[in-house]
């Protein structure tokens, strides 16, 4: 038996507090309030779970008419899981996963059964804001309403056992199933492919069309993206086909489209990827983005930042993994000022707070075109700590110029992050050596035979 969890731990007539909210009418819902009145008339439930679906704009609405149906008992008058399911959808949609669940508890503590409308309401809360031990408790209460075979309970469960990374589970509630839907297909491959398991997403994609069953968008855009982490374009030209079936069954275009741009950029076949992005009749941030990654990835330069131009002339906004594959085609081409244009651009034109990645992408730049002290700059005055990839292109770039002080400056950071790291002290042993310093390289060498390491020798195969 699955142990309680804390959030369960309720008492039967508590209430969380985050619902033992007085009742103040705003004037919109005070001009509603002889509605949500229970002596006015039969329909008033009615009334206030349309008002709840259609009118309610932010949580604190939300909030002040559910603790306005608590005080007044209205779930105990009108107790059918249409009412309740009504309210913990709206918590979902306003992605309040904990209040949604502690409605979902409250309607159990007050007897009321889920119906095949509650469970994937409650699971779509927790995939918000994934917990196993409440997934498992969740499973458990399917089970005992019969309600584990449901469509959407079936693929909503693997769905969150996959982003848990409970795939046996996931496996076992897709095996148990008698008829497997193709949403349930969906959630497997879906998980396999956002949890780095490429090949096996293939599979199953690939077990599904044994099984006589047609993909729609939804598989497609996963296994396509599992196809370009495996790089294989053999198999990304057959799945462009499957793409082709799936548009005449009249799927999405854009996802699809989107994904195959995507996929032959990681394949390295940005002439293919260019064919699909010509010829879709939508073009979103996501379109533009996965050209300019593509080509910057590859080294075409002028390619991306020409694709970036074209995307701001066609009025899309960027975002921030646009402007990672802006910096980066910088980086290739060791555009330095154009760098700093475009980074400054992100943040002044389109407000956009530079990531981890931006930084990391000036401090190669910089770093590549000789400017350590620029580079070195970046990494003092970034808001957050640098990463060991961050130090590591500094520090390369220190081994490429031959710069002691800031070598020996990074090689500080770099052993505080990773005192296993051996490559350290090879490294500052070949910056000394370069400017003829060959009592620290003496040193370097001393420290290494005491560490008992030894440079691994060069060889070809």
């Amino acid at each position: 038996m699955t142990s309680i969890h804390p959030l369960f731990n309720i008492s039967r007539h508590q209430i969380p507090k985050y619902f033992t909210i007085s009742f103040h009418s705003n004037h919109s819902l005070s001009s509603n309030q002889a509605t949500l009145n229970p002596q006015n008339h039969a329909n008033h439930s009615q009334d206030w779970a349309k008002t709840i679906s259609t009118q309610i704009t932010n949580i604190h609405q939300l909030n002040q008419i559910y603790a306005h149906v608590i005080r007044t008992q209205m779930l105990y008058i009108h107790n059918a899981p249409f009412y309740w399911n009504t309210i913990i959808r709206a918590y979902t949609r306003f992605s309040s996963p904990s209040n949604a669940l502690y409605v979902s508890i409250a309607m159990s503590r007050a007897g009321v059964h889920p119906d095949t409308y509650t469970l994937p309401v409650v699971l779509q809360a927790v995939s918000q804001k994934p917990d196993i031990s409440i997934v498992k408790q969740l499973h458990t209460v399917a089970i005992k309403h019969g309600l584990v075979t449901n469509l959407f309970s079936e693929s909503g469960f693997i769905n969150l056992y996959a982003k848990v990374g409970e795939f046996d589970d996931a496996y076992k509630v897709f095996d148990e199933s008698p008829e497997r839907s193709l949403g349930s297909w969906n959630a497997v491959i879906g998980g396999l492919s956002r949890s780095g398991r490429a090949r096996d997403a293939v599979d199953v994609f690939l077990d599904l069309k044994r099984n006589g069953l047609e993909p729609d968008d939804v598989t497609m855009v996963s296994v396509i993206s599992s196809c370009g982490s495996l790089g294989d374009l053999g198999l990304a030209l057959q799945l462009h086909k499957c793409v082709f079936q799936a548009k005449r069954l009249g799927k999405s275009d854009v996802l699809m489209s989107n994904s195959l741009v995507d996929m032959y950029g990681k394949c390295g076949r940005m002439d293919l990827a260019y064919q699909v992005f010509v010829r879709m009749c939508e073009r979103n941030v996501s379109s533009w983005t996965s050209m300019i990654v593509g080509y910057a990835t590859h080294g075409h330069v002028r390619d991306a930042l020409e694709c970036f131009r074209g995307m701001r002339e066609a009025r899309v906004a960027p975002n921030g993994v646009t402007f990672v594959g802006v910096l980066s085609a910088c980086v290739h081409g060791g555009l330095v000022e154009e760098g700093k244009w475009y980074f400054n651009m992100m943040k002044g034109e389109y407000k956009i707070e530079p990531w981890l990645q931006h930084y990391g992408c000036m401090v190669d730049l910089f770093g590549r075109c000789g400017l350590i002290e620029e580079a070195r700059e970046v990494v003092r005055e970034m808001p957050m700590e640098a990463n060991v990839v961050i130090w590591g292109c500094l520090m390369g770039a220190c081994e490429k110029y031959g710069d002691v002080k800031i070598g020996e400056w990074v090689a500080k950071h770099l052993q505080q992050l990773e005192p296993w790291n051996d490559g350290v002290y090879v490294v500052m042993s070949n910056i000394y050596a370069s400017n003829g310093l060959w009592e620290d390289v003496g040193r370097m060498r001393k420290i290494m035979k005491e560490r008992k390491l030894e440079k691994i020798p060069g060889y070809s195969l």
